[in-house]
């Protein structure tokens, strides 16, 4: 059954050796990232799943290498999944793979979704992911990693700070905090692209999965902000296990 979901950034400067020993600003994200994954590991999740967004323009489930590295962030640290090949690993993907080898999150198996994929495909992927863990003897845990919007101060990727992109991060924020199914399952594409939202899919599809669980949540979360300009959010939301 499904114990628990994880949200993490899809952000490469966690990874210490592509931050730098003066890169400061990410110590509070990063130790709210191993937080949540002690959350994780404490709902006794017996396997994971990773649900993340590709890189590249798709829909659907997206197949990518089992094993790659940060390289093009800088430094190639190497992680691995799995001993599948594929295209090369997606910025969720590592990360995932990154935090299953930081966090003792074993056995993880990737679920990468076409970041183009419509909400009402993220909603069919995981509504079937979370029938399937209904009727599954384990306990499974979700590591969702996705990023907010990309332009929430001055100097951000997005190269400006747009209110537009303030309210919508908000909006993120707050269902994530709530665990609000509904406000992420409605989501809308076109506004998350404007805004450079790189976890709508991920969140779409887990979401789906936690509705058709259909089990109370206990939502937690340990940070929201925007250090470098970008949402990054680190929660748990824990199924309760008596219902």
């Amino acid at each position: 059954m499904l114990a628990v979901v994880v949200f993490v950034p899809s952000a490469p400067l966690l990874v210490p050796e592509l931050a730098g020993p003066a890169a400061f600003d990410t110590e509070p994200v990063r130790a709210a990232v191993d937080d949540v994954v002690g959350d994780g590991r404490a709902a006794g999740a017996d396997r994971w799943i990773l649900v993340g967004a590709s890189d590249d323009p798709a829909t659907g489930v997206v197949q990518e290498s089992g094993s790659g590295g940060f390289g093009r962030f800088g430094v190639d640290v190497r992680v691995r999944l799995h001993d599948g090949t594929g295209p090369r690993m997606s910025l969720s993907a590592l990360i995932g793979a990154w935090l299953r080898e930081r966090g003792g999150l074993d056995p993880m198996e990737p679920l990468i979704v076409g970041r183009d994929t419509a909400p009402g495909d993220c909603a069919t992927l995981g509504a079937g992911l979370g029938q399937g863990l209904r009727d599954c003897a384990d306990r499974v845990g979700l590591l969702v990693v996705g990023d907010g919007s990309y332009a929430l101060t001055p100097k951000s990727p997005g190269g400006e700070r747009r209110e537009s992109a303030v309210a919508l991060n908000d909006a993120i924020v707050a269902a994530v905090g709530d665990a609000d199914t509904r406000a992420l399952a409605a989501l809308d594409p076109q506004a998350c692209a404007a805004e450079g939202v790189a976890g709508r899919v991920a969140w779409q599809v887990a979401a789906a999965a936690v509705e058709q669980a259909g089990r109370p949540v206990v939502a937690k979360t340990r940070y929201a902000d925007a250090p470098f300009g970008v949402g990054y959010i680190a929660a748990t939301w824990t199924l309760d296990d008596r219902s």
